[in-house]
């Protein structure tokens, strides 16, 4: 692997006439990361519209040796998209909707859809696209592809390894992998398109998914309740599943401090209860029949106050309401920005012992650094939590962001006797790959590198990243 040559960005230029940009205010956003941890460079950004331009912008690379780092939509927070000097490669102008057949429940769609749009089409057929996360309105489905994105849907739909039925991806030395298939079934061989999912752009670059629909269910129900521990939310989650018969969609943990955050930081949000509970769970069910949601919802939340598992709660009487609901969980994490930031973890751990977790960690990391504080969301329905660590109140917050990578390892170090992973749903990037090496074992680590290398024996994939 090497950095750019001038004769190689000479050859890219030629061969992808009006497809490239050397502009600097161009590129600029593009470089850093929209939390601001990590700021690049590269010598060109190739924006290539179809999948023949990418072909043959990566051939070139190929020959050249040339190092490239491929970019969706730019929202990844672990600093995977960012390049230092390589090639960048925006998948962002493959646009086109090459199909969606409802009779198969199924679409395939280019790289640079956004995952927005994956969603709105599906709606136009009566079909549903269930993965949903914070920044659909610009993520694009090469890169949610790529980092194996999770978001609010797990419990239910799987994670986008799930919901992927093929791929079509051009492989390191410029040839185009053809795997655009709609089949639920096909036992020939190794299922070669699991390899590209969760790759960070390291074995190809995807620039078309044939993605999985599901039925648009006929009723849907969205409560805000509040818990005096932490501990409850695990129960009630198992009573949300028997209650249901398996239609819980999301069921999402928040303690108070984030809420609380999220009230002070981001404009227009209001407390959703009557009171100020340590604890809240988001949940939404959904049915195939009408009302059926809403009647569920009723059931659960009369038993769970019943057996004190909850002590307040409210339903979202519109789709406004529901709508309050869910921005406030999904603006933690921008909440927590005007705080100076934090010590930020994607972790996952059994769902059983959620609530252990947290109280080990919390224990752990209170010890390490005095005064500090913590805010907990995420996922507790498929065991993904995001633990952030944030400076306490008047502390400098320069010399708590110093300290990030020993306290990120005191948090991880109690993941890892959890069975837990350090990188639930954002991948390893330029943040953990180092770290990961202490967590994953010796045979682990060897066999990822052997496939690497047998595929891009080179290593000009997004070199940085993936051991």
């Amino acid at each position: 692997m090497t950095l750019p040559s001038p004769e190689s960005l000479a050859e890219l230029k030629a061969a992808l006439p009006g497809a490239w940009t050397q502009d600097a205010a161009e590129m600029a956003p593009w470089l850093t990361e929209w939390r601001g941890r990590w700021t690049g460079e590269t010598p060109l950004l190739l924006q290539p519209r179809t999948t023949e331009e990418v072909a043959r912008a990566v051939e070139i690379c190929a020959r050249h040796g040339t190092a490239i780092v491929t970019q969706g939509g730019g929202t990844g927070l672990v600093g995977g998209q960012i390049p230092y000097g390589e090639v960048l490669l925006s998948t962002r102008k493959l646009r086109t909707v090459r199909d969606v057949t409802p009779l198969d429940d199924a679409m395939t769609v280019e790289a640079g859809v956004t995952l927005l749009e994956a969603q709105e089409l599906a709606k136009e057929k009566d079909r549903f696209f269930p993965l949903s996360l914070a920044a659909e309105g610009s993520a694009t489905i090469g890169g949610v592809i790529s980092t194996n994105a999770g978001g609010t849907a797990v419990l239910r739909y799987g994670m986008m390894r799930d919901l992927v039925l093929g791929i079509e991806a051009v492989m390191p030395d410029g040839q185009v992998f053809n795997g655009l298939k709609r089949l639920r079934k096909d036992n020939t061989g190794y299922d070669l398109k699991q390899m590209f999912i969760g790759a960070e752009g390291t074995l190809g670059v995807i620039t078309a998914a044939t993605l999985k629909l599901f039925p648009i269910m006929r009723s849907r129900a969205t409560a805000i309740v509040g818990l005096e521990s932490h501990h409850d939310a695990v129960e009630l989650l198992a009573r949300a599943k028997a209650e249901t018969g398996g239609g819980v969609e999301a069921f999402e943990l928040m303690k108070r401090l984030g809420m609380s955050l999220v009230l002070k930081n981001i404009p227009d949000t209001r407390e959703p209860l009557e009171s100020t509970p340590p604890w809240y769970v988001l949940i939404e069910l959904a049915s195939g029949e009408p009302n059926g949601a809403e009647a569920a919802m009723e059931r659960l939340l009369t038993a769970a106050f019943e057996e004190g598992l909850i002590v307040d709660a409210a339903i979202a009487q519109n789709d406004a309401q529901k709508a309050e609901f869910w921005r406030l969980r999904e603006e933690h994490s921008a909440a927590l920005k005007p705080e100076g930031g934090g010590w930020k973890h994607d972790v996952s751990v059994p769902v059983s012992r959620i609530a252990d977790f947290i109280d080990e960690a919390t224990a752990a990391v209170e010890r390490f650094h005095p005064g500090c504080r913590v805010s907990v969301f995420g996922h507790v329905g498929d065991g993904n939590l995001h633990y952030d660590v944030i400076p306490g109140e008047g502390e400098d917050v320069a010399a708590f962001i110093a300290r990030w990578m020993e306290g990120s390892q005191v948090v991880h170090d109690v993941v890892a006797r959890y069975d837990g992973s350090i990188s639930a749903e954002h991948g390893l990037g330029r943040l953990k790959t180092d770290e990961a090496r202490r967590y994953k074992s010796p045979l682990e680590i060897a066999t990822m590198q052997a496939i690497r290398h047998a595929i891009d024996p080179q290593r000009i994939m997004n070199p940085a990243v993936l051991f």
